[in-house]
Formats: structure tokens, C-alpha cells, sequence
């Protein structure tokens, strides 16, 4: 407990010596949650949303985006004051056909939409797990495609584990793993994620907890009731983030020099749904864009989908992810919130330290 508080006060007083941000770039790694588009650039994938009206709120288009609009990726860089990034595989297409001569200065997107922490997960449906999204970026940091004096003080996102834990309750599935040894595989594949990025200069790490995947819309498609979430996900969700902020808890001790922050997305999404009116939602339960039960039985865009007139009320977009207007919440939780809401440091202190 001394050794941690003596940290945090360190960071404070690096924090009060300069008051400039100073990231130049974010590299993210995970699924839907941040996918910025690279599942649409990968034509063996069948898990998209390259179609309306995903995107329609922000870019009047659909991105590959899976909400209407931004997400927190792209929230940040506004905050930090760069251009968002690009999904990897289009900037690494825009190289190799040269109508572009270096990939970007300001960060890469690896996450691919259905991809896991377990290297299986959806695997059949073409998506790029976590280990593949690693191994790009290991190759540019090999090859020298990207500066490491900008990787060093470069955000990085981490974010999965929804789908492999959702995957983990579909009916007809037979885990191989009980749930408890199924998380901790899980905290073992993200432990080895958080020291291969450090190894390779990371030094500003974000891991960002999984929201109550429980609620989600798409739990009618497991059977369950639709007037309460699905208990025990939920359960294994909140496991996996205990684990998660173990992780990060022992950055400290485990990968001298570097700074780990964990955001509580369970937490504030719980919050979101205890008070909607609050935080401007009228519907916490129901999808904006789908059809069926709680507008969970079809993907947006798809079918003989609806769309609501009022996106910035409703908490999700479609059966399985967040509006814009909550990811805009969830993003102003976590670059100046409480230690309740992302520790032991928020994004804004993380974006002003030297390290």
C-alpha cells in the first residue's frame, strides 16, 4: 500500500511540473467496441457494419464503425487534439498500392469486430483476434514503419473479452474450460498482450473493462428474459475485470517505467442504467437500430430492421453496442473522472505525465 501511494504521488508531481499533452498518437488493439473499420477491409470477414444507418449520427456514412457515430477511440483524439486513426489493414493497403508513402504518424486501429481474448473465438467468421492484431504491430515496430521515440509516448487501448464470454453461453456450446478457468486463460492471454506492447516501447497502457455484456439487447438470442440482464455473464464479466485490473495494478512493479490505467466500464454503465434521466437516456434497455425482442433478434441493417428517431436517448445502438452518446459519456468518465470511474490515474493525468 506504501509503495503504491508513494507511486501515485510521483505521477502527481510529474503531473503539476508540466501541464502540455503530449501523445502523438493511439494505438488500439481489440473488438466492436473499437473497430474502426478493418473487418471491412477484410473481405474474408462476415462480421461488418459497412452499411446504413451505421455511422449516420457523425459521418453520414457507415465507417465499419459498430454504433451510429464516434466511439472512445475517437473521442480521445479529439481530446488530445489528433486526427483518428486509421484501421490498420487500410493504411497498410494505401501503402503497398503506394497512394501513400508511410503509414500513419498518429496511430493505428488493429481492432477487428468479433474477435476475442481467445484466439478461437469466431474464428470462422474471418475476424483478426488479439494475438494477429499483436503480430501486425510487432512487424511495423520490426521493420521500422513506425517511430519508436512516438511509441514511447503514445497512448495504447486495450479493450476485449465480450465476445469470447457471450460465446462462452450460447446454447447447443460446450466450454471446454469451467468459467472461473475460462477467465483466468483469459487474464493470461491479455497479461502476455500488456508486456509483448511493452517490450515493444509501450509505456502509456489503457486496459478498459468490459461493460455488463449481460445487458446487452442480443441476450434474447440466448433465451433469456428480457425484463433482467443475464446474471451469470455478468458474473464472469465482473471476474474478468478483476482480473484485468490486477494487471494493472502490478504494471508498476512488473514493467518498470511504464504507467498502467484501468477503465471501470462496468461500473459506469451501471450507473448509466440506475439514473438514465441523468445522463439524458429515456431507454436503457431496448436497441435504437434492430428488430425483435428488445430490437435483439436481427443486426441493424439488416432484415426488416427499425430505427428509433432519437439515438442520443437510447443507451444502445444496436443488439450489442453502445450509441455514440454514451461512448461520448463513457470517454468523459475516463479522461477526467474519479478514481470510481477509471484508476489510479484518468486519461487527462495519463496524457500529462513524463515517461
Amino acid at each position: 500500500m506504501e509503495k503504491t501511494l508513494l507511486f501515485s504521488l510521483f505521477l502527481w508531481i510529474l503531473v503539476a511540473s508540466g501541464s502540455s499533452i503530449d501523445v502523438p498518437a493511439i494505438f488500439i488493439f481489440g473488438d466492436s467496441i473499437f473497430d474502426a473499420g478493418n473487418n471491412h477491409f477484410n473481405k474474408n470477414c462476415t462480421i461488418q457494419a459497412d452499411f446504413p444507418p451505421y455511422g449516420q449520427s457523425f459521418f453520414r456514412h457507415p465507417t465499419g464503425r459498430f454504433t451510429n457515430g464516434r466511439t472512445v477511440a475517437d473521442f480521445v483524439c479529439e481530446m488530445i487534439g489528433i486526427d483518428l486513426q486509421k484501421p490498420y489493414l487500410e493504411a497498410e493497403m494505401q501503402v503497398r498500392n503506394r497512394s501513400r508513402k508511410d503509414y500513419p504518424a498518429n496511430g493505428m486501429n488493429f481492432a477487428s469486430a468479433g474477435s476475442g481474448v481467445m484466439k478461437e473465438t469466431n474464428a470462422d467468421s474471418g475476424v483478426t483476434p488479439i494475438q494477429t492484431q499483436l503480430q501486425q504491430f510487432e512487424a511495423l515496430v520490426n521493420q521500422n514503419k513506425i517511430d519508436k521515440k512516438i511509441i514511447e509516448r503514445s497512448f495504447f487501448f486495450f479493450e476485449s473479452g465480450s465476445n469470447d464470454i457471450f460465446q462462452y453461453f450460447i446454447p447447443f456450446y460446450t466450454p471446454k474450460l469451467d468459467a472461473d478457468a475460462f477467465v483466468s486463460t483469459m487474464i493470461t492471454e491479455v497479461e502476455h498482450m500488456i508486456r509483448c506492447i511493452y517490450e515493444l516501447g509501450a509505456r502509456r497502457i489503457a486496459v478498459f473493462g468490459l461493460g455488463p455484456v449481460g445487458c446487452v439487447p442480443a441476450r434474447t438470442l440466448l433465451g433469456a428474459p428480457m425484463d433482467v440482464c443475464h446474471e451469470a455473464m455478468n458474473q464472469m464479466v465482473m471476474k474478468f475485470n478483476l482480473g484485468l485490473e490486477s494487471l494493472i495494478k502490478d504494471v508498476p512493479t512488473k514493467l518498470p517505467g511504464a504507467v498502467g490505467v484501468y477503465g471501470a466500464t462496468f461500473d459506469i454503465i451501471q450507473r448509466f442504467r440506475a439514473s438514465p434521466k441523468d445522463y439524458g437516456f429515456s431507454n436503457t434497455t431496448n436497441a435504437c437500430c434492430g428488430e425483435g425482442t428488445l430490437g435483439g433478434m436481427v443486426q441493424c441493417g439488416t432484415g426488416e430492421y427499425k430505427v428509433c428517431g432519437n439515438p442520443n436517448e437510447f443507451l444502445f445502438w444496436d443488439y450489442f453496442h453502445p450509441t455514440e452518446h454514451a461512448y461520448k459519456l463513457i470517454t468523459k468518465a475516463f479522461w477526467g473522472g474519479k478514481q470510481q470511474r477509471i484508476r489510479p490515474l484518468n486519461l487527462r493525468t495519463l496524457a500529462n505525465i513524463t515517461v
